[in-house]
This record gives structure tokens, sequence and C-alpha cells, in this order.
């Protein structure tokens, strides 16, 4: 028996892998994410066809992984959770571009390289956050504070309103970093990351460049919230890691969906505050009691989508107001 679902599990990782490499290559390298209407509507189209691919190889857990279904469910509450502070997170993203005034052309070619590098980052991240639990048990409640703290600082930013509309780049350690090893050509604004200067004949960093660190150096502090998230809902390296990389694929598309409407969500900064005080409560109790995950689903997917509903109702009201 443990053979059989020791079998089915290394079948589940190469199905996950093709798909994986599949995707990646169509998404970063196949999609062609560029400014305009049309650009909006295929962005629409192969969000729909990220999210669906997930969801279908959540119903390859469901009937193939386990015969209690449960992890098929740890899988879909991960995904929400992971998805919902991806989309979150987009609003620095949108905030390093627009400081750092990189055109809308160049904006894909580091979504590409931020993606890519999250995607490793993530998954040692997650391997180190198990391995850790499994070493030292009381990591549990170290995570479940992280995870208040963070609900904390989120939901105080969103009830005042604290949305930055411009990052303050002078005091950021990561430009000091770049000033200290590097000279940037500030008014270079093709899609590379390195240039050589065809006269001074030196090697010149990019604002582009700039943007990847702090776009990595973002995603990294945003690590810190969602490994614990993701592992207050499952501690099988196999649903964790899947559940996070599918909800991290497909974000270059879902970025340029999101980046004219973004501030439409207006209430999903509160929802995922609470979902993050949920999941650090829920791992905080685990030790005395496990909360069934039907009902971690149900809360999620409940605070996502009143969260979602409430949005369209303020912006509805907003509009008539105006």
């Amino acid at each position: 028996m443990e053979k059989k679902l020791l079998d089915t599990k290394i079948i589940l990782w190469i199905i996950f892998a093709i798909i994986i490499t599949i995707m990646l290559y169509i998404d970063l390298y196949v999609t062609d994410h560029t400014h305009g209407e049309k650009s909006l509507k295929s962005a629409i189209w192969w969000s729909v066809i990220w999210i669906s691919v997930a969801l279908i190889f959540n119903i390859f857990i469901y009937f193939f992984y386990d015969r209690n279904h449960v992890p098929a469910f740890e899988y879909l509450a991960a995904y929400l959770i992971e998805k919902s502070l991806s989309i979150d997170n987009l609003f620095v993203f949108i905030l390093i571009f627009k400081s750092l005034d990189i055109p809308y052309k160049n904006q894909p070619h580091v979504l590409k390289w931020g993606i890519l590098s999250a995607i490793v980052f993530r998954v040692i991240f997650i391997l180190l956050g198990v391995k850790l639990i499994e070493i030292f048990k009381p990591t549990i409640f170290i995570f479940g504070v992280i995870l208040l703290y963070a609900a904390f600082k989120m939901f105080k930013e969103a009830i005042n309103d604290e949305e930055e509309k411009d990052l303050n780049l002078a005091d950021n350690p990561i430009i000091g970093f770049i000033n200290r090893f590097f000279v940037v050509d500030t008014l270079y604004d093709k899609p590379h990351f390195f240039y050589r200067h065809p006269i001074r004949k030196k090697i010149f960093a990019t604002p582009l460049f700039v943007a990847l660190l702090l776009v990595e150096s973002a995603d990294i502090i945003f690590a810190i919230d969602s490994v614990p998230a993701v592992l207050a809902i499952t501690q099988d390296p196999f649903i964790a890691i899947t559940s996070n990389i599918m909800a991290i694929l497909g974000l270059r598309a879902l970025f340029f969906v999101l980046a004219g409407i973004l501030n439409k969500f207006y209430y999903l900064k509160h929802g995922v505050s609470l979902l993050l005080l949920y999941v650090g409560f829920k791992l905080i109790v685990s030790e005395w009691y496990k909360i069934p995950t039907s009902i971690s689903l149900g809360i999620i997917i409940a605070t996502l989508v009143v969260s979602i509903l409430l949005s369209l109702w303020k912006d509805k009201k907003d509009a008539k107001d105006q």
C-alpha cells in the first residue's frame, strides 16, 4: 500500500514537472504582454488558462493522491491564499515600475526573471520550513506569530489607507548596494540589465537591473508571510510546493490584467489580512486542535468572495456619488 502511494506521488511529481515546464515556456517565451487593448484581452485569457490548469491539477490530486481527498482540499486552500497574497503584492511591483519610470514594454522582461527566481526561492523556503518544523516543533508557533504580526500590520494599513503612491528609494538598502558596486545609466530605456557604453567603453547597469533587484527583494519579504501561510494549511512538501508554484505561474499575465484596476479591489487587503490572522491562529492551536481542512477552505473562499463583492459595491457607490 505504501509502495503504491509512493509510486503515485512520483507520477504526480513527473506530471507536475511537465506541466510547469510547458507553462513556464509558454508564459515566459511565447506570450507577449505588451501595451494595448489586444494585450489586455490576451492577458485576461491567459490568466483564465493558468488558473484553469491549476484547478485541473487539483482534480488529479483529488482522484489519485490520497483516498481521503484531504490533500486536494489543502492544495486548493493553499493555492487561494497564495494567489490572493500574490495579487496584493502586485501593487508593490506596480509602485517599483512607476518610481523607476520603467517603460511598459520593458516590464514583462523584469517580471519574467522575477518569476523564475521566485519559484526557486519559494521551493527552498518551503523545504526549509518543513524541515525546521520536523527538527524543532516550536517553529510552528514562531510561524504563527509571524502571521499574526503580518495580519495586524496589513489590516492597520488597510483601515488607515496607508498605501504608498510612490516608493521612497533614497533610503532603500538595495539602492545603496547598487550604487556602491554599479554605475547606473538612468536614461537607458532598452530591455537589458547591463550594456556597454559605445563611447566610454564601460559597462553600465540599467534601471531594469535596479527594478529586478527591488522586485526580487520584495518577493523574498513576501515569502516571509506566504511560506508560513501555506505551511499553516499543509506541511506536505508536494502540496505546499505545487500550490505555491501554481499560484506564482501566470502572475505576469495577471499583473497586466490588474495593473489598471487593482485600486478597485479596495477591501482585498482587509480580506487577506483576515486570512493571515486565521491561518496564524490555526497554526498556533494546531498542537492542541486540528481545524478541519474543509472548514479552512470554506473560510478562505467566503473571505475572498465577501472582500471582492464589497470592493465592487464600493466602486459602484463611489462612481454613482461622483
